[in-house]
């Protein structure tokens, strides 16, 4: 498969994803390059981890993503190639895979330590163009993975909150903020399917609250709070027509309540 996804937390426009994509078209040109996204806040593996489980699952079989989320670059921290669910991830081990592993299990593993796979100069800071890139291109021209290094162990997993769910009651966090300031939590809808999403519902965030789970934005006023299932089938909230994340100053991790009265 040529599709090769990058995502990042360069920044739109940043010349270090020309750079990488650089490298990707100089070994396969036929290679298609899809921008997963480039904002990924500086450093945060956490929202990377959070958007290659929402985003990369959705891409054709064997396509190869590229995620260059890495704090410790240059370390001894290793970069690894995971093959999950048919799709293939090349990824510095730092937990930018463990949202996807809870889903399933990767059937092949391997560090990237054959130099031969990667470009001629390796920079200690830039491991995305130098080994990742190169190692996708070679890959999207059907190189075996097994040829890339040895089988890496258990990648590095990150502790994600648990959803807490009551009879009467769900607990959760906001797990994300996306580019509209909308805040993503991590409680699904699947926690609250049978249980009613009209005005006997209130949801709770920090000191706000709205009541009832709605369908779209359009149903309630501009400035208004609402609850709805997003697209990722999570449940976020949202204020009509402004962002939600600096109108109402929340932030990752802040708790969410569901309940039932």
């Amino acid at each position: 498969m040529n599709i090769i996804t990058l995502t990042t937390d360069f920044g739109s426009g940043s010349p270090y994803v020309a750079a990488m994509k650089g490298v990707i078209l100089s070994i396969n040109p036929q290679a298609t390059v899809v921008d997963i996204t480039h904002d990924i806040a500086a450093q945060d593996v956490r929202q990377g981890a959070v958007i290659l489980d929402d985003v990369s699952r959705l891409f054709p079989k064997d396509t190869t993503h590229v995620a260059v989320i890495d704090p410790g670059v240059g370390s001894d921290r290793a970069i690894i190639y995971a093959r999950i669910n048919e799709q293939g991830y090349v990824v510095p081990d730092n937990g930018l895979l463990s949202r996807l592993l809870r889903r399933r299990e990767a059937t092949t593993i391997v560090n990237l330590d054959k130099p031969e796979y990667w470009l001629e100069e390796v920079s200690a800071t830039f491991h995305g163009r130098d080994i990742m890139a190169p190692v996708a291109a070679r890959l999207s021209l059907g190189l075996d993975p097994k040829l890339l290094g040895r089988p890496h162990g258990n990648p590095l997993t990150l502790d994600w909150p648990q959803v807490q769910q009551e009879t009467e009651r769900i607990q959760g966090i906001i797990e994300g903020i996306d580019s509209f300031g909308n805040l993503l939590t991590n409680i699904t809808a699947d926690m609250f399917r049978a249980r009613p999403t009209d005005e006997r519902v209130v949801i709770v965030c920090g000191i706000y609250e709205t009541w009832g789970i709605y369908r779209t934005y359009s149903e309630l006023p501009l400035g208004t709070l609402v609850a709805l299932v997003g697209s990722t089938g999570h449940l976020e909230l949202a204020v009509i027509g402004d962002n939600a994340a600096e109108r109402l100053g929340l932030q990752v991790g802040t708790p969410v309540i569901v309940a039932w009265e």
